[in-house]
């Protein structure tokens, strides 16, 4: 396992960046290259988000949904260009 400084450095810097709207993706990239290991920065970006999650106030009310009629309008079917082309050696 990773040593629980470095764990809890990562997860700290998974929490604030997520805050800020970083994409997941782009944190991991940037900490594998800066030399983390795979695994720890793994550990650590599931962590952050768990962490993220609970944090979060649980919705008690449910969306209304609303919706509206529109009434369709004709579906007019356009030539293609070769049938248009036909049509007008035909009427020749």
């Amino acid at each position: 396992m990773v040593d629980n400084f470095y764990k809890k450095k990562l997860v700290e810097y998974f929490k604030k960046n997520l805050k800020k709207k970083y994409p997941v993706d782009t944190l991991r990239i940037a900490l594998i290259n800066q030399g983390y290991s795979r695994a720890a920065v793994d550990e650590a970006a599931r962590e952050a988000i768990k962490e993220i999650a609970s944090e979060a106030p649980i919705l008690k009310d449910k969306p209304q949904i609303e919706h509206e009629v529109i009434e369709e309008e004709p579906v007019v079917e356009k030539k293609s260009f070769w049938k248009k082309i036909v049509d007008w050696f035909k009427k020749r």
